[in-house]
């Protein structure tokens, strides 16, 4: 355990670097088997003028059985970076998460978007947004429930879940109820609350999150803009927030202000720590039989009731 303990602090100090990635991979990793004929690869979920012919795809894993519920799940990779395919030498951490859960009575679809700096984060979200509308209009004929569709991303892909899942506007532009989410998983999420002074007192770069939303603003209304926090209302869909302890103290915060927003209002949410992760090493334990993050987020789908 002491190992692990020190490997997570090293990881959680050392940033996104490509060998503690691998490290993380090759330690914790557990290939997770599903039968390549419950495996849909390359399926577009948008056509129009802005496709996207290699960004705008899914890969779709699918149970056995009929009538299950369907994760839309949105990578992370600092809004720049990053994709459904990611692979470290045979190890491919979100393919596993597909594997794993499918092979529990769960759906998965993992989506790609759009990166910036060719698009802007509204754009991103737009991208989300239409992945989750196309998976709710046909999940049904692949066997699944859209009725029963949880958004779930990991680092700045649980931003855009959050963000994009919590925007009933966006949602109504792609046709779909702000009720069409039946919950959303967030996994080592950041920002929520963007213009909350004490999360750059805790050491957070100022710069990690203008740079992705400031855009073109010369004030500060883009920091109110981006925020899920403001978003958050009474008839939002409950919320799983999940992070390690070994999460920079910055992100730490910014879970526990999203978690008292979502109390304020009413919604059902969970605030769960996992003991031994840090921001990479939770990868691979999303899809870890043995691994508390694992669990929490079975329970949250097999004990949310969907409208």
């Amino acid at each position: 355990m002491k190992a692990i303990i020190v490997l997570s602090m090293i990881l959680a100090l050392g940033g996104c670097g490509e060998w503690g990635e691998w490290v993380v991979v090759r330690l914790f990793y557990r290939e997770a088997f599903l039968p390549a004929e419950q495996v849909r690869k390359e399926l577009s979920y948008w056509t129009g003028p802005d496709e996207d012919q290699r960004k705008h795809r899914l890969d779709f894993y699918l149970p056995k059985e009929k009538g299950w519920p369907v994760l839309v799940f949105v990578h992370g990779g600092a809004w720049k970076s990053g994709d459904k395919s990611l692979k470290f030498g045979d190890a491919d951490p979100y393919g596993n998460i597909g594997r794993f859960y499918a092979a529990r009575g769960i759906g998965v679809a993992v989506i790609n978007y759009r990166l910036q700096p060719t698009v802007t984060w509204h754009d991103q979200l737009k991208d989300v947004a239409r992945a989750l509308a196309w998976v709710h209009e046909r999940a049904n004929d692949f066997g699944g429930d859209g009725r029963m569709l949880f958004l779930f991303g990991h680092s700045s892909g649980a931003q855009l879940a959050a963000r994009a899942g919590l925007d009933r506007q966006l949602l109504r532009e792609f046709g779909l109820s702000p009720k069409a989410i039946c919950g959303i998983i967030s996994v080592s999420g950041a920002p929520f609350d963007i213009a909350d002074k004490k999360t750059y007192q805790l050491g957070t770069d100022p710069a990690r999150y203008e740079k992705p939303f400031r855009g073109g603003d010369d004030g500060d209304r883009w920091k109110r803009e981006a925020s899920s926090v403001d978003l958050v209302t009474p008839s939002a869909p409950p919320f799983l927030l999940l992070h390690g302890r070994w999460e920079p103290k910055g992100l730490q915060r910014q879970n526990e202000l999203m978690y008292q927003a979502l109390n304020k209002a009413g919604v059902p949410a969970r605030w769960v720590v996992a003991p031994w992760e840090g921001h990479f090493l939770i990868v691979a334990a999303l899809s870890h039989p043995s691994r508390m993050a694992s669990a929490a987020i079975l329970d949250f789908i097999r004990t949310t009731k969907c409208s």
